[in-house]
């Protein structure tokens, strides 16, 4: 999709679209404060913002522990310890056919898993059971096709949305998504197989985000069936070559954030839906987290 950087006051009426009992979870309200996009608009977005139809690929690797620790926000915000010193990165790959009041786009999430201030980090489990309230995914990049969205994300939630062409299509029984750069180089190419053991995934987890001297912890939930494709076996390897390529970065400025990760070529597990339902929530008021301070 190319990207769409055009936009003005209008609401794309659409509200028929979310009728799914899991929107229904949800109360809509509007924020304290319309938001101002530009000198000439300014809107009273709904939150949580609604995402329908979404087709969804996932495509998690095991990478380098020291390297993505190196990447975090703050000292107490510590990558999920996976085996043989390594941790995970997650490329979430989102086609977004219905956005409440929005107009359609396209994005990739680029996160780690992470705990914030978590006394002792314990490996692997954080992942698994979810019983840890300070677990969630620290997003260290975000393309995304909209101008307007891009401008949402780092006002509201201080993500690090930049605006780029992202396509996303199906080749045979792979969904492949490229990201590419302002030049139109490609620097990431994904392929997610779509096939897959069949599984509902109704999650709750949190973004964790910075905007300035201020740390935010927003919520996003999501419900959908998926086929998932699982390497357990990876956590016993490392560096083991994968059938075929699923992952290629590119010699270019953004490839270069992502190949200092010392990305495994092997990937640790993926998984697929076409009609995925989500939200994303503004950051969580009651959130306080007192050890996390940040300097002027």
């Amino acid at each position: 999709m190319k990207p769409t950087r055009e936009f003005n006051d209008k609401f794309l009426a659409n509200e028929d679209q979310f009728q799914d009992p899991f929107f229904k979870r949800f109360t809509l309200r509007h924020a304290p404060a319309p938001l101002k996009l530009n000198d000439e608009v300014t809107k009273n977005y709904l939150f949580p913002t609604f995402y329908g139809d979404v087709t969804c690929a996932m495509a998690i690797f095991l990478c380098s522990y020291e390297r993505a620790e190196k990447m975090m926000l703050h000292p107490k915000i510590k990558p999920i310890r996976m085996t043989r010193g390594r941790s995970l990165v997650a490329f979430s790959c989102y086609e977004y056919k219905n956005v409440m009041n929005v107009v359609p786009y396209n994005e990739i999430a680029m996160t780690i898993p992470v705990m914030v201030d978590p006394g002792f980090n314990v490996p692997v489990l954080p992942m698994i059971m979810p019983v840890f309230k300070n677990f969630g995914y620290y997003v260290f990049s975000m393309p995304v096709t909209s101008l307007e969205n891009q401008i949402r994300g780092v006002k509201i939630w201080g993500l690090p949305k930049v605006v780029q062409e992202i396509d996303i299509r199906e080749e045979g029984n792979d969904c492949v998504t490229t990201a590419m750069e302002e030049s139109g180089e490609p620097y990431l190419e994904l392929r997610v197989p779509m096939g897959g053991m069949p599984s509902v995934f109704d999650v709750s987890s949190n973004l964790y985000t910075r905007r300035g001297t201020d740390f935010f912890q927003s919520p996003t939930h999501f419900r959908g069936a998926f086929n998932v494709t699982k390497h357990m076996g990876m956590l016993l390897k490392k560096n083991a070559r994968p059938d075929r390529e699923y992952i290629r970065i590119h010699d270019t400025p953004c490839g270069k954030v992502l190949k200092d990760l010392d990305i495994e070529e092997h990937p640790f597990q993926f998984r697929f839906a076409r009609h995925m339902n989500s939200c994303f929530d503004l950051p969580n008021p009651d959130f306080k987290s007192a050890t996390i301070s940040f300097g002027e």
